[in-house]
């Protein structure tokens, strides 16, 4: 059977727009953060005991591991890395790994983690690194701030950098080979807080490309809440094609330029192009959760719809609705949109 001309038309989209981010690449990965040297860091085990005695000297020793990288990101001359690093190194920052090699890898934690009984896990998307890591910094702390304001219970919040991420405008954001390789290193990570946090809580917070891993781990996840928003799809054509017992969520705030990406798949012969059915859609099954009118960098800022609704989830608690004049995705209705181009 001929493809239909929807579907041509989308997976033209989707070749224009790799050629694109082709040519873009050497611009915007001029930096080559991946570049900078570090050394490895000290062999850490399994995540198995998060007593306060027993995190206190993983801390110690990631901190230590971090301060190695920031001596040796100056020695090379790039002063921005370094200076990212003396302030992950400060002794009030807790990180359960650390690895400064190939672009950087981390897992911070904001709370308590010994005692919480709900854990969010922050899954970031494209253009996060070392070099930007205070944008995924400031959305954990946020989130943990709205997290202490749910009645009930004890949090704590995972900035998990486990993974290469790609830049906005270039091939690897449009295929799944980076969620395809950092999928394994997801399921790891989530097993061993598991492991160590049998009765808690645990929900993976997935944003943009990051709902791209979500969705390549989620047959494996041992979570309880898997939370995909801003997202340009998973991979999958439903919710129930991820085969995860977890619950799914899915939202995307109106001003999100994500929401005009095309929806296909184009498989290619060593990985996907393009991620398949829109999260939000009513086809694709999940429960959506009204996430406000922000753009694609605004969903865990602090006082937005957003904000509350992915604390809600965490707490285990149903979001708040959209206010009037917004779709229960998160999008303006008509009424709205023409009263903002006015």
């Amino acid at each position: 059977m001929a493809p239909r001309p929807r579907t041509r038309r989308l997976t033209r989209t989707l070749l224009a727009v790799l050629v694109t981010a082709s040519v873009a690449v050497p611009i915007s990965g001029a930096a080559r953060p991946a570049a900078v040297p570090a050394p490895a860091p000290t062999a850490l085990g399994p995540l198995r005991d998060t007593t306060s005695t027993a995190l206190a000297r993983r801390y110690a020793t990631t901190r230590a591991d971090i301060r190695a990288a920031e001596r040796t990101a100056d020695a090379h001359g790039d002063h921005r890395r370094a200076a990212a690093l003396h302030a992950m190194a400060d002794p009030g920052r807790h990180f359960l790994t650390f690895d400064g090699r190939d672009g950087g890898r981390s897992a911070e934690v904001y709370g308590d983690l010994t005692h919480a009984d709900r854990i969010a896990v922050l899954v970031p998307g494209s253009d996060t690194g070392l070099d930007t890591y205070h944008r995924l910094r400031a959305g954990a702390q946020a989130l943990q701030q709205q997290l202490r304001r749910e009645p009930g219970g004890h949090s704590a919040v995972l900035a998990w950098l486990g993974y290469p991420t790609p830049a906005t405008f270039g091939p690897a954001a449009l295929t799944t080979a980076r969620a395809d390789d950092a999928a394994p290193e997801l399921v790891d990570f989530t097993t061993q807080l598991r492991n160590a946090e049998p009765t808690a809580r645990i929900a993976l917070l997935c944003h943009s490309y990051g709902s791209v891993v979500c969705g390549r781990a989620a047959p494996d996840l041992p979570a309880t809440d898997l939370v995909l928003y801003g997202s340009p799809g998973v991979g999958a054509d439903t919710a129930a094609d991820l085969h995860t017992r977890a619950t799914v969520w899915a939202g995307r705030a109106a001003d999100d330029w994500i929401g005009y990406v095309p929806h296909a798949q184009l498989p290619l012969p060593t990985t996907t192009l393009g991620f398949g059915t829109d999260p939000v859609s009513p086809g694709f099954g999940a429960r959506i959760f009204p996430a406000g009118d922000g753009g694609h960098s605004d969903y865990l800022k602090p006082g937005t719809l957003s904000l509350e609704n992915l604390a809600r989830i965490t707490a285990g608690r149903p979001p708040v609705e959209a206010p009037h004049g917004t779709t229960p995705d998160g999008t303006a209705t008509a009424p709205q949109r023409e009263a903002r181009r006015g």
